[in-house]
Parts: structure tokens; sequence; C-alpha cells
């Protein structure tokens, strides 16, 4: 089994050195999260019996490739067509993994969730203190984030390639920059 932070950087602000705890991290950039989704598959292998380690590597591929797809910095209507097929394959997938290895283990809230949900109850004016342990959390797919993601190729049509309204290229030059005047 491979742990994210054994897992090395790659080229030049490709794929930055991952925290000893990735699960932990907050604000973190976006470019942060696309490490973890492109290193994911090597890092979670094993971590679950047979049949759900299957649905779990399938659904991380079908992630990742979606993303590749989304990110395209020019699109002609094949790719589009991929990007749509990568979308329903996607959501198939995101439904078999919430039907068959969601249903099989309890999932709990992360340590920075109980203490946010214990901070956020005592700040609260006549709130008595509830139990302050960790609740249980189930994987929602009726989410507006998942909602969305049917409707990107329509908004690349309308709109154009994602590249063009983000904020990672202007930041990835401002790092270089400074890293020559740094002299790093």
């Amino acid at each position: 089994m491979l742990s994210f932070h054994s897992i090395s950087s790659f080229g030049k602000g490709a794929i930055r050195r991952f925290p000893s705890n990735v699960s932990d991290v907050k604000q973190r950039a976006a470019r942060h999260f696309e490490d973890v989704l492109q290193c994911a598959i090597p890092a979670f292998e094993g971590l679950f019996p047979d049949s759900h380690d299957e649905v779990v590597r399938i659904l991380l591929f079908r992630l990742a490739e979606w993303h590749a797809l989304a990110k395209l910095r020019i699109h002609t209507d094949d790719s589009l067509d991929l990007l749509s097929r990568a979308t329903r394959c996607l959501g198939q997938q995101l439904r078999k993994f919430r039907d068959s290895t969601c249903s099989a283990f309890r999932t709990m809230e992360l340590p920075r969730e109980i203490a946010a949900r214990q901070k956020k109850s005592s700040n609260s004016a006549g709130a008595g203190t509830g139990p302050s342990g960790a609740r249980p959390k189930a994987f929602n797919i009726q989410t507006y984030k998942l909602h969305a993601l049917g409707d990107y190729v329509s908004s690349i049509k309308m709109f154009g390639t994602t590249d063009s309204y983000t904020t990672q290229i202007v930041c990835m030059r401002l790092h270089r920059v400074a890293s020559k005047q740094l002299n790093l």
C-alpha cells in the first residue's frame, strides 16, 4: 500500500510534495486537489476488500478522465462527445459507488469536522451540549456540484473552455517569476 506522502514530486510545478495527512489539509488550492486526483489510484489500491477496491479504482479513473477532458484548452466536437460520454460513465460509477461501496461502510466525521461542529454549537446562544463524538457521515450524491457536471459540455459550447476563466495559469506564472527572483 502506497501513501500520498510517499509519492514524490513530479516535473517542474506539475505535482508537488503531498503533506503527511492529505485528508487533514485545509485551504488548499484547486491544483492540490488535482494532484491528489492524479495520484489517487495507486494510493487507494488495496485499501478496500476486492469487490469494493475495483469500484473505487474505477471511480477514481472516471473522475480523472472526466477532469482531464473538462480541462482541455481546445475542444472539438469529438472531444465534447468524449466529455459527454465520460460524464455519463462518471454518473453511473458514482451511483454504483453509492449503492455498493458506501452502503457497506460506516463513515464518520473527521476530527476537524467534529471540532468545527462543537465550536459552532458552543458559540450559538442557548444551545445545549449535544453528543461530542463523531457523527456518521454518508456520501451524498444529490449535491449541486455533482449535478452541475452534466452542464459542462453545454457551458463549454456557450462560454469556451474552462481555462479561459481560471486563475491557475496566473498563479503558476507568478510562482515561476518569484522563484527566479529568489534564485530558487
